[in-house]
């Protein structure tokens, strides 16, 4: 699939999303298949996993590109497969836990230095006689354990980097239905992950209860091919549709909202909650996009009209001083 990555994409998302990062939305081209977009908690380093081939070949060409506080690429290839020993087939999800960048890649869980990108540490994930490991998507819980979600035996690890990255199952279900993208709630701490297959919301406590939060109703299809998910820090969630083009957010109060559309093939979104960023890899037309958020309007009432300012396109208007102060 071949689609023009252009200005009119960029001028849709910003229209659905706000502001972007310093005034202006940053975008990335000369990528190969980038399947996640990730930040480091401070917000001032970010990382793209291209695929480069088929996902699921063993070909050693995936690589990692680095990029600045400013969305510029500052090493397209910062890790890359067959170089300097590093084996890295098809990168799909990452996590960044302090100074390690976790990454997601076939059968393996990859560990490197955010700085050096020297590896540190690669973690296995053994299949069964019934079950062909498929690793989607990273997740670092604020306890530091990592989950794994993996989409071809509809499950879920978790992996305990303390213990020598000690591998666990915390669930195996056929509800599961491809789980993709997955990310912790900020409240709950619970694991939240999107189903490929069936356009599923699901949530998973710490011992590996199931529950579903959403999905397609018998006459409705909101959903068709989940593929990322995030919280922005008010705790609103958002999932990217890689077959409708979609971006969806869900507010606290359960309401949806489409924030963009019309993308090509949006993959493992995530967000930036430091400077209030959506990070989006489009994985057919081999670019990226960083785009700021709408920040809410504390304390306004419904009735009051909102401004471009309650969207990030102008600065907020100053609050009016004690009453009797003159200006």
């Amino acid at each position: 699939m071949s689609v023009k990555f252009s200005h009119h994409l960029l001028l849709l998302t910003m229209l659905s999303l706000g502001s972007a990062l310093r005034g202006e939305a940053a975008q990335i081209t000369g990528l190969e298949s980038p399947n996640s977009f990730v930040c480091d908690t401070s917000g001032k380093e970010y990382f793209i996993s291209n695929i480069n081939g088929e996902p699921e070949s063993r070909d050693n060409n995936g690589f990692i590109t680095k990029l600045n506080a400013e969305g510029k690429v500052t090493d397209l290839k910062f890790i890359q497969g067959g170089v300097a020993g590093v084996l890295l087939h098809a990168p799909k999800g990452m996590a960044v836990l302090g100074p390690v960048l976790y990454i997601a890649d076939l059968d393996q869980l990859k560990a490197f230095d955010k700085t050096s990108g020297k590896l540190l540490a690669m973690v296995s994930f053994p299949a069964s006689s019934h079950m062909r490991v498929s690793l989607t998507d990273v997740a670092a819980a604020p306890d530091g354990i990592l989950y794994v979600s993996d989409e071809a035996a509809n499950s879920i690890y978790r992996i305990d980097p303390s213990t020598n990255h000690r591998v666990d199952l915390l669930i195996h279900d056929e509800r599961l239905a491809g789980p993709a993208g997955i990310a912790i709630h900020p409240r709950t701490n619970h694991l939240i992950t999107v189903s490929r297959q069936k356009g599923k919301i699901l949530e998973i406590t710490q011992d590996g209860q199931l529950t579903e939060l959403e999905s397609n109703g018998f006459f409705t299809s909101r959903f068709q091919n989940l593929s990322g998910v995030d919280f922005d820090q008010w705790g609103n969630m958002y999932v990217s549709d890689i077959a409708k083009g979609k971006i969806w957010r869900m507010t606290r109060d359960h309401r949806f909202q489409v924030i963009a559309e019309y993308l090509p093939a949006p993959a493992d979104v995530s967000i930036d909650r430091v400077n209030n960023l959506i990070l989006v890899p489009y994985h057919y037309v081999h670019a990226a996009e960083m785009n700021g958020l709408e920040t809410p309007s504390i304390g306004k009432p419904k009735s009051e009209k909102r401004t471009l300012a309650d969207y990030g396109f102008i600065p907020p208007p100053p609050k009016p001083g004690p009453e009797g102060t003159k200006k």
